[in-house]
């Protein structure tokens, strides 16, 4: 079957007001370009002459500003899932323009295949190949791509030059069965592979081919600094820790690491703890931190559902395919984030919070609990099934006016009966088998920060005693005294009594 080539804009003029797109990608890695640039274009000329024009849009994770950017500024987003890094995108949302439903990721292809989310009309996949029988081969990622090219009406490429087509055969493409009597995922270790190298598509229901030459749009992280460097310090010698006591098992375990610099942090510490041995990933991103390693021999192998690294280190990855090809896969979003296979293998989880309570409760998604940040990510699918759920953080923000430990989250997304680890620069609370009180009491002296100890320590005397001890006409006074007066410090505990 011969496709039809088009440009991308005339593959924007093939969508309709009120459809529901989805998009492959996880990150900007993978996620389409050229064809939402030039469809937010069609929506500015269609607003201009006073016509609506809105769409549904669901992805794996976070896409490009060609993408989020672009379609926010230009109005033209009626509803998004499930997760976002955009900074347009982000004050659309908090200003209550775009109805944003922030969704585990490694649920979103089931609820596409339950109807929980409407109906995808159209599918925008950025692929390294296609084939005239339907087989698309994937890029930097893996997301949601099998389960929209099955379920959408029609299918829009973009086959992009920038990415290699040394690229094939690097995924494993699987979609899970809907319930009931779902056969389980036979994925014992990171390298173990239960699917295709492509996808499997309907030559008929590709209706055009849009050919680019356009990178990924790769975020660039902050460079490491003392407090960065700090946490992945803490963590690294808890970790040693734990597998000198023999908690950990003297092989090792494998990993999951969240995106950012502080993430990198740790695994570079990580890596040069020669205490520990050369372990592996099964994690929803790989940044260059992770690449590194690899070729250093300290990570054996890398399971992903995306390659979140710089472009010249993704060029790089294409230039040495021969040495990669059997220490990375890229996966779908529901199998590298797969609760079963993170619990059968004992990942060790690290995360990023946003702040964290006394009791071990974290909220990673919301600023004093109204202003959406980006969403929860992957972080729920492997910090409820995790061996061990670690979760970082800087002791404060903002030049030291928040704390980053209070007295009651003022969102939740990690209650304390899955949260097994605080860490900050300031030190590490180690939960696992403390009652409430305990957990306060060793995260108020390990992990606070010293300017903001002895208020936590107020707060508890004057909280009313229980199995968890909280005064709630005072549990978020800090938070309210940040708003008031920009700065949690000058909070008495009186003026809420």
């Amino acid at each position: 079957m011969s496709y039809t080539r088009m440009t991308a804009a005339e593959a924007a003029g093939l969508i309709k007001d009120g459809e529901i797109l989805g998009l492959s990608g996880f990150t900007p890695a993978g996620s389409p370009k050229a064809v939402t640039a030039a469809l937010a274009v069609l929506a500015a000329e269609r607003h201009a002459r006073g016509e609506h024009f809105q769409v549904g849009i669901i992805t794996g994770a976070s896409t490009g500003d060609s993408c989020d950017g672009a379609l926010a500024r230009t109005d033209s987003i009626s509803f998004r899932a499930p997760y976002t890094t955009n900074v347009d995108f982000r004050k659309a949302v908090n200003s209550g323009k775009i109805h944003y439903t922030d969704i585990h990721l490694s649920q979103v292809a089931q609820r596409l295949r339950s109807g929980f989310l409407g109906h995808v009309t159209t599918a925008i996949i950025e692929a390294c190949e296609l084939t005239e029988d339907g087989r698309i081969y994937l890029t930097a990622a893996g997301g949601i791509s099998p389960t929209i090219a099955r379920l959408a009406d029609r299918i829009i490429i973009e086959l992009n030059a920038a990415h290699s087509k040394r690229m094939i055969g690097m995924h494993d493409l699987y979609e899970m069965e809907r319930p009931p009597h779902r056969r389980p995922l036979p994925i014992v270790r990171p390298s173990d592979r239960i699917g295709q190298t492509y996808i499997q598509a309907d030559p008929k229901k590709i209706v055009g081919v849009v050919e680019v030459d356009l990178p990924d749009e790769a975020r660039k992280f902050q460079a490491p600094d003392p407090i960065t460097d700090k946490i992945g310090q803490n963590v690294a010698d808890f970790l040693a820790a734990d597998l000198k006591r023999g908690i950990i098992p003297s092989s090792f375990l494998p990993l999951q690491s969240g995106v950012g610099n502080i993430a990198n942090a740790v695994l570079g510490a990580l890596g040069r703890d020669t205490s520990i041995p050369p372990f592996e990933m099964y994690t929803e991103v790989i940044q260059n931190s992770v690449i590194k390693l690899i070729q250093e021999g300290r990570i054996r192998f890398g399971s992903t559902c995306s390659l979140t690294v710089t472009n010249d280190c993704l060029q790089d990855i294409y230039e040495n395919m021969d040495f990669f090809r059997d220490k990375l896969v890229l996966r779908p979003s529901e199998i590298s984030n797969c609760p079963e296979v993170v619990r059968r293998m004992g990942v060790i989880s690290m995360n990023t919070a946003i702040e964290a309570d006394i009791y071990g409760n974290v909220n990673s998604t919301h600023i004093c609990g109204t202003k959406m940040m980006n969403g929860i990510g992957g972080s729920g699918d492997f910090t409820r099934s995790a061996y061990i759920s670690i979760f970082t953080c800087p002791s404060t923000a903002k030049g030291g006016c928040i704390s980053s430990i209070v007295p009651m989250v003022s969102h939740q997304d990690h209650s304390e009966h899955s949260v097994n680890v605080i860490i900050t620069e300031q030190g590490v609370a180690d939960l696992r088998g403390k009652s409430p009180m305990e957990r306060a009491k060793i995260i108020i002296e390990n992990c606070a920060h010293p300017d903001y100890k002895q208020l936590l320590w107020d707060y508890l005397k004057i909280s009313t005693k229980g199995q968890t001890s909280h005064c709630l006409s005072a549990a978020f006074g800090m938070h309210q005294v940040f708003l008031d007066k920009g700065d949690m410090r000058l909070t008495e505990w009186g003026m809420f009594r």
